[in-house]
């Protein structure tokens, strides 16, 4: 095999994806490609031919993306905002629709000096992570209740650790526990939160049904099973005018706020929709005195 033009193995690889299905194949190649060769996407299309060797490992990236093994697993990376996390098998993949939570959160922080931070269902720790190197003074703590994803997280927060100086307390605990973090109770300035939230049966992507642990992508009938465990436990959280952040699926760009409102504690509901126009989270301040309740 002789050596090749990269923009020809582009085209070619382009062609194999786009016939199995990828949204973005142009893209994916290019993300490969850049991954394989250890540089930048722009800068692509100055390198020489590539040689036989690395064009086989090139198609054979190709062809495993093909099969619809997610993007990120290949690379072995994904990103929130500027922060790059770890991530593959047994946890949930960050996707861009959490980037606009991740800015209304870092807009509303912006003028408290050293602000106390909670990620509820981390995940990867993205969020926290995220938070954690666009502010180095916050304390910020990122929690989840299963093992394996708590490995990623730990692994995450000790990458950040060494490159941003950034440090993340990543804890065990499960949100429908009334008793987490309660040693926080009414100090904590934000909560985020990126439940599982897709009701059960919903149609998804390969990526998600067979690569996603189905704990963090489902969440009951409706998929509002853990959002008020969610609310109960960020309440309790909150100080006074703290603010609150939760993702949701584009169905519930009315649910999540009743239960907000409903809860009685939580001012300032809104929801928001992310750049592809879907309603995506919502998002509540506690309100500075609970309204008192008749005996």
């Amino acid at each position: 095999m002789e050596r090749k033009p990269l923009r020809l193995a582009v085209l070619e690889g382009e062609r194999v994806l786009a016939a199995a299905g990828i949204p973005s194949p142009r893209a994916d190649v290019e993300s490969l490609a850049a991954h394989l060769l250890g540089v930048e996407r722009p800068r692509l299309l100055l390198l020489p031919p590539l040689e036989p060797a690395v064009l086989d490992s090139l198609h054979e990236l190709v062809r495993r993306r093909a099969e619809r093994v997610p993007l990120q697993h290949l690379t072995g990376t994904a990103a929130l905002g500027s922060t790059t996390l770890s991530v593959g098998p047994g946890v949930f993949v960050p996707r861009p629709e959490t980037e606009q939570l991740l800015e209304w959160a870092l807009t509303r922080i912006r003028s408290v000096h050293e602000p106390l931070v909670v990620d509820l269902c981390t995940g990867s720790g993205a969020l926290a992570l995220a938070v954690a190197q666009q502010r180095p003074d916050a304390r910020v703590l990122a929690v989840d209740n299963d093992p394996t994803t708590l490995e990623w997280a730990r692994h995450n927060a000790d990458a950040l650790r060494v490159t941003a100086h950034t440090s993340v307390e990543v804890l065990a605990g499960d949100v429908t526990d009334s008793t987490l973090l309660t040693g926080l109770d009414g100090l904590v300035d934000l909560v985020l939160c990126n439940p599982p939230y897709v009701p059960e049966g919903t149609p998804v992507p390969p990526e998600v049904w067979e690569y996603d642990p189905h704990a963090a992508v489902f969440a009951g009938r409706d998929g509002l099973e853990i959002v008020p465990h969610v609310l109960t436990r960020a309440i309790g959280l909150l100080r006074p005018g703290g603010v609150l952040a939760v993702e949701h699926d584009d169905t519930h760009a009315e649910a999540v706020p009743a239960l907000m409102n409903d809860s009685g504690a939580l001012a300032e509901v809104h929801d928001h929709s992310d750049l592809a126009g879907r309603p995506r989270f919502a998002t509540a301040e506690k309100k500075s005195h609970e309204p008192s309740v008749s005996p």
